[in-house]
C-alpha cells in the first residue's frame, strides 16, 4: 500500500482523546473538526519543560528526494511510546510548494505517519495562509506608503527590499516589476516573491514566545531607508497589531496523532536552505512541558537545519537537545559515492564505502556542539546487508552504534533497539550544548566559522554587493544577531555538484539579507533561490480527488 492507502484506512482516534491523554480538557481545545485542533499557550510549563528530554534528528546531506528523518522522528516516538516513555514528536507544517512539487507531502510514510495526512499536507488549520496574509499586508502598506508619501517616514523605494510571498513553487515570480500602468496603480519598482516558508514572518512565528514577544518582533522587521538615510522598520508604520491580528490563531501549536494514537504536535514550516528549519519554539516547549520525551528534526543535512536549530532556535529559546540521531541512507551513500539518481536501487557497497566521508562529516559536525549521537539507517526494501554491513563496519571503527529501523513497514516496532539506546543517551547526558560561534564576533568570522568548520570550506569570498551588506548591518548596528546560511541542501558546499565530502572549495556570499525582526542575518551563497521552481514534472500531474471527496495521489 501507498502512504496515502496506509494512511485512509486507519482509523483515528477524536482528538479530544489525544488531548485527554496529555490532561488537557476538550473545552481547552480550539477545535478544527474531529482529529486536528489548536493548543493554548496557558499549557506551557518552562519548569516543566527543563526536565523533558530532547531529541533531535537530523541527516546526512539528502537524495533530492530526501532521506525519511520525518519518518524516522515519528517512529522513533512512537517506539518511545511503546517502551513507556511519554513522548510527543514535534514537526514542522508541510509548505504546498514540495507537495506539488518534486518532494511530496511532510507527514511521514507507511506506520510511521501524522494523521490526517490530507488535511495536513494540504490548507491544515490555515497556518501557511495567516503568515502569507500577514507578510502581503506589510508589502501592501509599504505600497501605499510609496504611493501616498504622506507623514513620516518618507521611504526611498529604491532601499525597499521586502518582497510578496506566496506558497507554492513559482519561479516566474522571482524577479517582477509593479505598479505599471498609470499614476494609481503605484510606484513602479522591480521586487518578486518568496515562498512563504522563506517569509521573515514565518521565521518570526517559529522563534516568537508569546504574543508581546510575537508584536516585538514584527514591529523589528527592517524595511528600508528614508531619503535622509534613517532606517525604517514595520513598527514605524503602524501595522504591527494588524500583523499580530491576522496571527492570532496561527501563533498557537496544532495537535493530531500518529498513526499508533500518539499525540504528535506540528508548528510552522521555514526551509532548512534558505531560513531555519525547524518547528516553532513555542511547539517545543509546549511539548516538553507535557511530556517526558520530546523528539523534533531539523530540515535537510545537519549542516542546515541542525546547525540554525543549535545556534539560532536553542541559543534563542534556552534549551538543549540531550541527543542527536543523524539518519543516513544507503541510497544517500551511494548517490555520495558517485552512483548516478537512476541507478540508486542496483547493488554497491563498494559504493556506500565510497559515500562514508558524508557520514563521517555529518557525526564530526554534531561533535561541534557536544552532543552525544548514534546512527539510524532508514532501510528501503532494495538495501542489502552487505551494504548494510559497509556502514556498521566503518561506524565501529569510530565507536559509533548504529541501528537499523523499519519505520515505515513496522511503525515504531521497527525503532525500538534505536528508541532504547537513544533514551540511555539522553537520560546520561546532563549537559547542554556549547553554540559554533559567539554573538558578539564580526559577522565576517560568524560566516568563517559555519563555512569552514561545518561546511569545510578552506575560503570564502564576497561579492561587492555582499560587502555593500555588512557596511549597512554595520550601519544598523545588527552585528550581533546569529547568521541564517542560505545554502543548497545537495552538498556540503554551496556548489549542487559537489557531492560526498568536499574539500579545498570557496564559499562565496553573493548577499546578506537582513531578518531584524526574526533576530538573525541570512548570508545567501551561490545560487540559492528563496523561491524554488517546480520540476519537469511535478506531483500536482499525479493528486486527484473523486466526486465523493477521496484524495488521491499524495505521498
Amino acid at each position: 500500500m501507498t502512504d496515502l492507502d496506509i494512511a485512509q484506512k486507519t482509523e483515528m482516534k477524536p482528538i479530544r482523546e489525544i488531548a485527554a491523554s496529555l490532561n488537557i480538557p476538550e473545552e481547552e481545545l480550539i477545535l478544527y473538526g474531529n482529529y486536528k485542533a489548536k493548543i493554548q499557550l496557558k499549557y506551557i510549563d518552562k519548569e516543566k519543560a527543563k526536565r523533558s528530554n530532547l531529541i533531535l534528528v537530523s541527516a546526512i546531506s539528502p537524495t533530492p528526494a530526501g532521506e525519511g528523518k520525518t519518518t524516522v522522528s515519528i517512529g522513533l516516538a512512537q517506539a518511545l511510546n511503546r517502551m513507556g516513555k511519554k513522548c510527543i514528536p514535534v514537526l514542522r507544517e508541510p509548505s504546498l510548494g514540495p507537495v506539488f512539487g518534486i518532494k511530496g507531502g511532510a507527514t511521514g510514510g507507511g506506520y510511521s505517519q501524522v494523521l490526517p495526512m490530507e488535511d495536513i499536507n494540504l490548507h491544515f488549520t490555515g497556518d501557511f495562509s495567516a503568515i502569507e496574509k500577514a507578510h502581503n499586508l506589510l508589502s501592501a502598506i509599504i505600497a501605499n506608503k510609496l504611493q501616498h508619501r504622506i507623514g513620516e517616514p518618507d521611504i526611498d523605494p529604491r532601499t525597499v527590499l521586502w518582497k510578496r510571498v506566496m506558497d507554492m513553487n513559482d519561479r516566474a515570480l522571482r524577479r517582477i516589476v509593479t505598479g505599471l500602468g498609470g499614476m494609481a496603480y503605484g510606484i513602479p519598482r522591480e521586487t518578486g516573491f518568496d515562498i512563504t516558508a522563506a517569509s521573515e514572518i514565518m521565521a518570526i512565528l517559529c522563534l516568537a514566545e508569546n504574543l508581546e514577544d510575537l508584536k516585538r518582533r514584527l514591529g523589528n522587521i527592517f524595511v528600508g531607508f528614508t531619503y535622509d538615510g534613517e532606517p525604517v522598520y514595520a513598527k514605524d508604520l503602524k501595522v504591527t497589531g494588524a500583523m499580530a491580528a491576522l496571527l492570532k490563531d496561527a501563533l498557537r501549536p496544532n495537535l493530531v496523532q500518529t498513526i499508533e494514537g500518539t499525540p504528535a504536535i506540528i508548528h510552522g514550516g521555514p526551509f532548512a536552505n534558505i531560513a531555519q528549519g525547524t518547528n516553532s519554539v513555542i511547539a517545543t516547549r509546549m511539548a516538553m512541558s507535557l511530556s517526558d520525551y520530546v523528539v523534533t528534526e531539523a530540515g535537510f543535512g545537519f549542516d542546515l537545519g541542525a546547525e540554525k536549530f543549535f545556534d539560532i532556535k536553542c541559543r534563542s529559546a534556552e534549551i538543549s537537545p540531550r541527543a542527536v540521531v543523524l539518519v543516513a541512507t544507503i541510497r544517500a551513500l551511494k548517490y555520495h559515492g558517485g552512483v548516478p539518481l537512476n541507478e540508486l536501487n542496483k547493488p554497491s557497497p563498494e559504493s556506500v564505502r565510497k559515500g562514508l566521508p558524508n557520514l563521517e562529516k555529518h557525526l564530526e559536525n554534531i561533535y561541534h556542539f557536544g552532543v552525544p549521537a548514534v546512527v539510524a539507517i532508514n532501510r528501503f526494501p532494495g538495501d542489502t546487508d552487505e551494504e548494510i554491513q559497509a556502514v556498521n563496519v566503518h561506524c565501529k571503527c569510530g565507536d559509533i552504534k548504529v541501528f537499523e529501523t523499519d519505520v515505515w513497514g513496522k511503525g515504531g516496532g521497527g525503532a525500538l533497539k534505536l528508541a532504547d539506546a537513544v533514551s540511555n543517551l539522553a537520560e546520561s547526558n546532563n549537559k547542554n550544548f556549547t553554540p559554533l560561534y559567539e554573538l558578539n564576533s564580526s559577522v565576517e568570522d560568524k560566516i568563517s566559522t559555519v563555512s569552514r568548520k561545518i561546511y569545510g570550506a578552506k575560503a570564502i569570498d564576497y561579492s561587492i554587493q555582499a560587502k555593500r551588506d555588512l557596511e549597512k548591518i554595520k550601519k544598523l548596528g545588527l552585528t550581533d544577531l546569529p547568521i541564517c546560511i542560505a545554502k543548497t541542501q545537495k552538498s556540503l558546499s554551496d556548489d549542487p555538484k559537489l557531492l560526498g565530502r568536499p574539500k579545498d572549495f570557496v564559499v562565496t556570499i553573493r548577499e546578506i539579507e537582513i531578518a531584524s525582526g526574526a533576530g538573525f542575518l541570512i548570508p545567501i551563497t551561490g545560487d540559492i533561490m528563496r523561491m524554488p521552481g517546480l520540476p519537469r514534472t511535478p506531483a500536482a500531474e499525479k493528486i486527484d480527488i473523486d466526486i465523493d471527496g477521496n484524495i488521491s495521489g499524495l505521498f
